[in-house]
């Protein structure tokens, strides 16, 4: 100590500035601490999730539904209330499902007074939900040979069906049965096998890895139409994550990434239909997006990456940034402690994303009116006051580097105001890559950097899928049929996932909530009876937002979308306030009009 004493210098203002040198790297110090701590065993997400709230109810429903099946047991009475309760409200199951009836008739027809015959006067009919756990079969295909008994040589037989494995065993829909399973349900092939074994179909992993390797193949020149048809947009989302890939020359993992291109014009009711593309890439340079997006002419919304910077200098591209990237790195502070300047900026952003919210589902001209309106104000207050801020605190705290992150692309940031077709930030994109994440979780890494294109190729495709409310399954089984009997090339546009959105017996993916009909066809919302009902409330809000259609007749409507009423009374409250507000009625004759009050 006596060395580092005699080091320090004499001067009383040079001791000062060193002490305040190092009372602000403790502190940005202890700023990282507390941000690695939150990431590894905190909350990472700004907002609780629905879907993640839903699954913390579920242990308080279960506890719940236990005590009232002991009550019910103990009094008959109740029972019985209770079951014409469910009876009243719980609905009509899908019309699409098949039907099985089961006729439960008396023994006899006799009268048991004075033994006469009895007459059918009615019958009381109640459906419940069955499920057929998935089981494999077997294909038995017979090609009968011919024969001429003048012409011994001549012997005709039909030509064997196209396969995607020659003198394979898989079908078509077994093998998208496997895709699905690895790139949208995260199962990793090894856990596949397990599955499959339980059935006793013994299936070696190498086995199904060879599958998807060859129906990857054959999708690729889909997956490169997809990226090329939504690189002749006006507006992407792009973003990236890390793809882990084997390397075997250093017996370990290497950095490969997914850049993810998406396109969803619904929030401001364009007319091209969404959809994602991945692209695999062996490292993050920024020629990557450059060779990704040749071509690419329009806004190209992203996060903080300085790669797309060189994108939009060297292509007709402007950027958009993100202001969930701002908030985020805001958030970081306020969660961290007391923290009056980022709680102040998350709360003035706040205000931007509530302004947002009741402008989602409008014309772009329409949105961007009342953004210059609302939100170029708030904007306009935002930039003086956080210049501001940045001059009274130290220039390395992780509060000057979030200033410094929104100050230094608020050009990017403030576009969205002049163009109703931006939105705020590239959410879209960022979930798009969340499907992403979770495989990589499970499945660790993907085997080599073509194991990584084959990733990108049927993720694009299941993920798109989902975007558009098609059933992935179905869509990969007709796909690689339609590729393996030699479908032409010339109509490769068939061959989209949002091609197949119009067929009927296509569910939509009950993940999205789409936006709802504009031309008042209830049969558009019941064709879909399998969709949870809180979206179904969301999509009737933006059904009478977009189609500008009174409360009164909305209020009709509400039975036509098999809403229980009394069990989600709360999702119908929030759809009619929301439709009262849009329309300028009094919220108490909405509730009257459809019956809640």
């Amino acid at each position: 100590m006596t060395v580092v004493a005699d080091a320090l210098p004499d001067d009383p203002g040079t001791l000062k500035a060193m002490v305040l040198a190092e009372r602000a790297r403790a502190e940005r110090l202890e700023q990282i601490i507390k941000e690695l701590q939150r990431h590894r065993f905190g909350r990472r997400a700004e907002t609780l999730p629905e879907d993640q709230l839903l699954l913390g109810l579920e242990e308080a429903d279960q506890v719940e539904a236990a005590g009232e099946a002991a009550a019910e047991h103990e009094a008959p009475v109740r029972r019985a209330k209770k079951a014409a309760s469910r009876r009243a409200n719980r609905g009509s199951l899908p019309s699409h499902l098949p039907r099985i009836e089961m006729l439960i008739d008396i023994e006899s027809h006799a009268c048991p007074c004075c033994s006469g015959a009895l007459h059918r006067i009615g019958e009381d009919r109640a459906e419940r939900l069955d499920i057929v756990p998935a089981q494999f079969r077997v294909l038995v295909i017979r090609r009968p040979k011919y024969a001429c008994r003048s012409c011994e040589e001549v012997v005709v037989q039909a030509p064997a069906p196209a396969r995607l494995i020659e003198g394979g065993i898989p079908t078509e829909a077994t093998v998208a049965q496997v895709l699905v399973s690895k790139y949208a349900d995260h199962l990793p092939l090894y856990r596949q096998a397990q599955i499959y074994a339980r059935q006793g179909v013994n299936l070696d992993r190498s086995t199904l890895a060879d599958w998807v390797g060859r129906a990857a193949f054959l999708l690729r020149p889909v997956n490169e139409r997809l990226l090329a048809s939504l690189k002749s947009s006006v507006k992407l989302f792009a973003d990236e994550t890390t793809a882990p890939v084997l390397d075997p020359g250093r017996g370990r993992t290497k950095t490969g990434q997914l850049f993810a291109y998406a396109r969803d014009d619904r929030p401001w009711g364009g007319a091209d239909p969404p959809g994602v593309a991945y692209v695999y890439a062996p490292d993050r340079k920024a020629e990557r997006p450059i060779a990704h997006l040749a071509g690419f002419v329009g806004v190209l919304q992203v996060d903080g990456y300085g790669g797309y910077r060189v994108l939009s200098e060297k292509n007709a591209v402007t950027l958009a940034f993100c202001w969930a990237h701002v908030r985020r790195r805001f958030y970081e502070l306020a969660a961290a402690g007391p923290a009056p300047i980022a709680a102040e900026a998350l709360a003035r952003i706040g205000q931007l994303y509530a302004i947002e919210e009741s402008i989602r589902g409008r014309h772009a001209d329409e949105r961007r009116d009342i953004r210059q309106q609302k939100s170029r104000p708030i904007l306009d207050d935002l930039e003086p006051w956080l210049r501001a801020k940045l001059e009274l605190i130290s220039q390395k705290t992780k509060l000057a580097e979030a200033i410094r992150y929104a100050l230094a692309r608020w050009q990017g940031l403030t576009r969205f105001l002049d163009d109703g077709r931006i939105e705020i930030d590239s959410n879209v994109v960022e979930r798009s890559i969340r499907p992403i994440a979770l495989n990589r979780k499970n499945a660790l890494f993907a085997g080599s950097d073509a194991g990584g294109a084959h990733w990108a190729t049927v993720a694009s495709l299941i993920e798109t899928c989902k975007l558009c409310g098609v059933d992935p399954y179905a869509y990969l089984a007709d796909v690689i049929t339609k590729i393996v009997n030699g479908h032409a090339n010339s109509r490769i546009d068939d061959l989209l996932p949002w091609a197949y959105r119009t067929a009927p017996e296509l569910k939509p993916w009950p993940e999205d909530i789409a936006y709802g009909p504009t031309n008042g066809d209830a049969s558009q919302w019941t064709a879909a009876p399998h969709l949870r009902d809180m979206a179904r409330g969301r999509r009737a809000t933006q059904y009478a937002r977009r189609s500008g259609d009174s409360d009164v007749r909305f209020a009709r409507f509400i039975p036509s979308m098999g809403i229980p009423a009394r069990r989600h009374r709360h999702d119908l409250f929030i759809a009619m306030s929301s439709i009262a507000m849009t329309h300028d009625r009094s919220i108490s004759s909405s509730f009257e009009c459809a019956g809640l009050i």
